[in-house]
């Protein structure tokens, strides 16, 4: 009965067949690099929403106060002002489109492009900490409500073999509302680790030891391993049409059995992503050919997602042919 039963078992979730599966999945449907491909060309050639003044303001400020008008502070209050001004004038508030856990992906938003081809782009500038505020809940919000669409629709091609836009659409309020929780679960541990990690650092700090790089090495390590097992949760939601907390239990679940196949499938998935980043970055911001890039990126970071949804799915297959397996091995024992 056992050497039946075994013969009747799928094949574990092959790496090969759900990366094939995925780009082809893709390819039949080129029309889902879009998203992608328009998030890049708003935060390359639109208007950039930047800090500038405003961090500006705030060291023009704090160089006004007394106690900070020593000869060692007013050097460190310099370094310090050109250092954020570097970072304000490239960072763009546009880039909170560029959503997680679910969101669409982005090479701009790792580029952060100051100049366009021709000239520059139109600069805003956010002159208060209420506009950040609010710009960052509303662009955030943006971009995981076009995000789960985007999800649903590559889903879609993969699971269904094609891509129903207008269901997609009339279920987006329920999987949308499902990534919102979702995106709040993913915060919650994140301020979790964060509180008692920034404690201990700073225990370290007081102490006197240097362990800044090291510190930053351990707290990603440990969120990613935090976070690991949540990989596939979002794909519940959309593959499963699971509910947010059951989708997580699922993903917990689904990773645990098959962690050193899902493993290998994760490095594979960040390999082919960063590699092929740097390639796609070759062309400098002011060249046209950085719209081969922006396409680049889009074709195999789609296909990525998609191959995700082809494991998630070979996967969650063989875990249930093993559940019940064990299940009639254990009813025929008995």
């Amino acid at each position: 009965m056992d050497t039946t039963n075994a013969k009747i078992l799928p094949a574990p979730p092959s790496l090969i067949r759900a990366l094939t599966a995925g780009f082809d999945a893709i390819s039949n449907h080129i029309s889902l690099i879009s998203f992608s491909i328009a998030l890049d060309i708003l935060l390359w050639l639109g208007p950039h929403f930047r800090l500038t003044q405003l961090v500006q303001s705030i060291f023009n400020q704090s160089a006004a106060l007394p106690e900070l008008n020593t000869p060692e502070m007013s050097e460190m209050m310099r370094a310090s002002r050109e250092m954020w001004l570097l970072m304000a004038e490239r960072f763009n508030l546009f880039s909170f489109l560029r959503a997680y856990p679910v969101g669409v992906p982005s090479l701009m938003v790792s580029r952060s492009p100051l100049d366009i081809p021709g000239g520059s782009p139109q600069f805003w500038e956010a002159t208060s900490f209420g506009i950040v505020i609010g710009l960052f809940v509303l662009l955030s919000l943006a971009g995981l409500a076009i995000g789960t669409y985007y999800f649903d629709v590559v889903s879609d091609a993969v699971i269904e073999g094609n891509v129903r836009w207008i269901k997609s659409l009339k279920d987006w309020p329920w999987t949308a509302m499902q990534v919102f929780l979702l995106a709040l679960l993913f915060i919650g541990i994140l301020i979790l680790v964060s509180i008692p990690f920034s404690c201990l650092l700073s225990l370290f700090v007081v102490a006197g030891f240097g362990l800044s790089q090291f510190s930053i090495l351990i707290f990603g390590g440990l969120l990613a391993w935090l976070l690991m097992p949540l990989f596939f949760s979002p794909h519940g939601i959309f593959v499963k049409r699971m509910n947010m907390w059951s989708s997580v239990k699922k993903s917990v679940r689904l990773i645990r059995v098959t962690l050193p196949t899902t493993g290998l499938f994760f490095l594979v998935l960040l390999l082919l992503s960063e590699g092929l980043d740097l390639l796609w970055s070759v062309p400098p911001e002011t060249s046209w050919l950085t719209l081969v890039g922006v396409a680049g990126h889009a074709f195999v970071t789609s296909g990525l997602l998609a191959s995700s949804f082809v494991y998630y799915r070979d996967a969650d297959r063989w875990l249930e042919k093993i559940i019940q397996q064990t299940k009639l091995s254990s009813s025929t024992e008995s």
